[in-house]
């Protein structure tokens, strides 16, 4: 599940960095916002009781009564005195029943200390007084006459919750209690505040594509540069964009193509020039044999020494094609071309089966594509007395072909690739051959982006391998 890509890896960690801080900010703001809540509703329940109990206070016992009787049979509401209209006595006795609160403290009231309860009770204390005693306790279930001053939720809480007595004893020695509901936690924030966040969290995610995507653009353009430079060193020079180290990391690359560019074309003209230079003293060299009067077997000494000479002056010519090659790259159909090298080989009397087909045309070099292949049956025919070519069409082009020889030492699988090395040098003579068949097979293959390796079959026979990557799209 996890991206292979540069870019892929970089947007999925960031967006999941946000997630996550977006989660601790929903987390934190719906605990600030509860508790925000839990404190206004213990305020607002606290100043209730205080109001009702500061009415209630400054009456005589029979009057209290009274009001409390009608207190207890009112529906749960805002109570306060003005809303009830409850008597205040007046003349010189009333003064004696003034309440007489006086806060524990004249300086900031108590912190809440997240218990509901707890709060409710610590806020009264020090609103009433030490005069006053406060007790808060879960409410019984049996039918109690209490005065409720909570029914409505408040601040986003819903009703139903846990509900508490407050008993308040006032100086006089009389008692009240009041019920309050604490209530549930409605929703842990407001559906605009989701929305919004919801929004700013999809805003953040474009952003961080759109930036991930500035970052990674030049590497890939890089990484295909880079793939095109195995295939053809003669390409564009690569654009200088991005963030500073993306345009040095370009720079670096066209320059390092650049060098690269101008070794291959100076070891070309030099070698070209020298090979070129041999063919004129070859030539002096086969006329004066011709002419010699010395006996046959020596001028057919002197001969096959000039052949070989010359030939290994043609494969020097061979490889420095392959290498400095400036065929256009074009759709190649395989099959077409395996089917041409099977057809040559045929008029020599040389046994060549093919199995398998190709799924879609290779973009490639027709004519180096065909040399490579040549080669590796040309080796297979003469040093295994047929050749079997195998196709395996997929994500790589493979080519498979096996001969019926007796196979190599495993320490000579990869030395054979070297320019004019001969396993056999009698048998080379024998075949013609100079050494470098397999050296410009591995080339041609490496300029396609590809790779060439030989293998002993478990039964008998060797095989060589062509692994050919198709391009990606877009590369």
């Amino acid at each position: 599940m996890w991206p292979r890509s540069v870019f892929g890896r970089l947007f999925i960690s960031v967006l999941a960095a946000v997630f996550v801080a977006q989660g601790v900010a929903f987390t934190l703001i719906a605990r600030e916002r509860h508790r925000f809540v839990a404190e206004a509703n213990v305020r607002e329940w606290s100043r209730r009781i205080v109001d009702l109990t500061d009415a209630l206070a400054v009456l005589d016992p029979h009057a209290r009564g009274l009001a409390r009787a009608r207190l207890e049979r009112m529906v749960p509401a805002i109570h306060s005195s003005r809303a009830l209209r409850l008597p205040v006595p007046a003349g010189p006795g009333a003064q004696g029943l003034a309440p007489d609160f006086a806060p524990a403290s004249s300086g900031l009231p108590p912190a809440p200390t997240g218990d509901f309860r707890d709060s409710l009770e610590r806020e009264l204390k020090f609103l009433l007084g030490p005069k006053y005693g406060v007790a808060v306790s879960t409410a019984s279930r049996t039918p109690e006459r209490v005065i409720s001053v909570s029914r409505e939720p408040t601040l986003g809480f819903e009703g139903g919750g846990r509900r508490y007595d407050v008993q308040v004893t006032l100086p006089d020695g009389d008692s009240l209690r009041f019920r309050v509901a604490q209530g549930r936690g409605g929703p842990l924030l407001p559906h605009s505040l989701v929305l919004d966040l919801v929004l700013l969290t999809i805003a953040t995610a474009g952003v961080l594509y759109a930036v991930a995507r500035s970052i990674t653009q030049p590497l890939s353009r890089l990484a295909r540069a880079a793939e095109a430079v195995g295939r053809d060193v003669s390409q564009p020079p690569l654009a200088e964009s991005g963030a500073e180290e993306l345009r040095e990391a370009a720079r670096a690359f066209n320059t390092m193509q650049e060098r690269m560019r101008r070794y291959l074309d100076s070891r070309t003209r030099v070698l070209a020039a020298m090979s070129h230079d041999l063919k004129t003293p070859l030539t002096r060299m086969r006329l004066r044999v011709e002419t010699l009067a010395d006996p046959e077997d020596v001028k057919e000494r002197f001969g096959r020494d000039l052949d070989e000479m010359e030939g290994m002056v043609r494969g020097t010519l061979a490889l420095l094609k392959g290498l400095s090659d400036d065929e256009a790259t074009q759709p190649v159909d395989v099959d077409a071309l395996i089917a041409a090298v099977q057809g040559d080989f045929a008029e020599l009397g040389a046994s060549v089966t093919v199995q398998g087909r190709t799924r879609a045309a290779f973009r490639g070099r027709p004519q180096a594509l065909k040399r490579c292949l040549t080669n590796l049956v040309s080796n297979a025919v003469h040093f295994g007395s047929q050749a079997t070519i195998l196709v395996e069409d997929g994500a790589v082009l493979t080519l498979r072909v096996r001969d019926e020889g007796p196979g190599l030492a495993p320490e000579e699988l990869e030395r054979v690739f070297e320019p004019f090395y001969r396993v056999e040098s009698s048998r080379n003579r024998d075949t013609g051959g100079t050494g470098l068949g397999l050296s410009i097979a591995r080339d041609i293959a490496q300029a396609h982006g590809g790779t060439l390796y030989l293998r002993n079959l478990p039964q008998r026979g060797l095989e060589a391998v062509v692994a050919l990557p198709r391009l990606r799209r877009g590369a």
